[in-house]
């Protein structure tokens, strides 16, 4: 649809939408990041305030890494690098 002016508006029907940017893996693209347990800065940044895993499609990684990223981190918290659960602060 355009206006009087010959432009386009922007109505219901020509919205553009939100195009998300592909996420790539960091460790596919950064071959010397490792999942390691004893990292925990990095086990951290894939663990929620709440103390939930984040799902792959926040964080971008691929399936493998996704797997040893879940398996770190429930090293991790076994032997109490990192807590199951938030604390229960008021």
């Amino acid at each position: 649809m355009t206006n009087e002016n010959g432009q386009f508006r922007r109505g219901p029907g020509n919205r553009r939408g939100f195009t998300p940017r592909p996420k790539i893996c960091q460790f596919c693209s950064d071959k010397e990041a490792k999942i390691n347990y004893k990292d925990v800065d990095l086990l951290r940044r894939y663990v929620m305030e709440d103390g939930k895993i984040r799902p792959r499609r926040q964080t971008g990684t691929c399936a493998k890494h996704q797997r040893e990223i879940a398996a770190a981190v429930k090293k991790a918290r076994f032997v109490a690098l990192l807590p199951f659960v938030a604390s229960m602060e008021d």
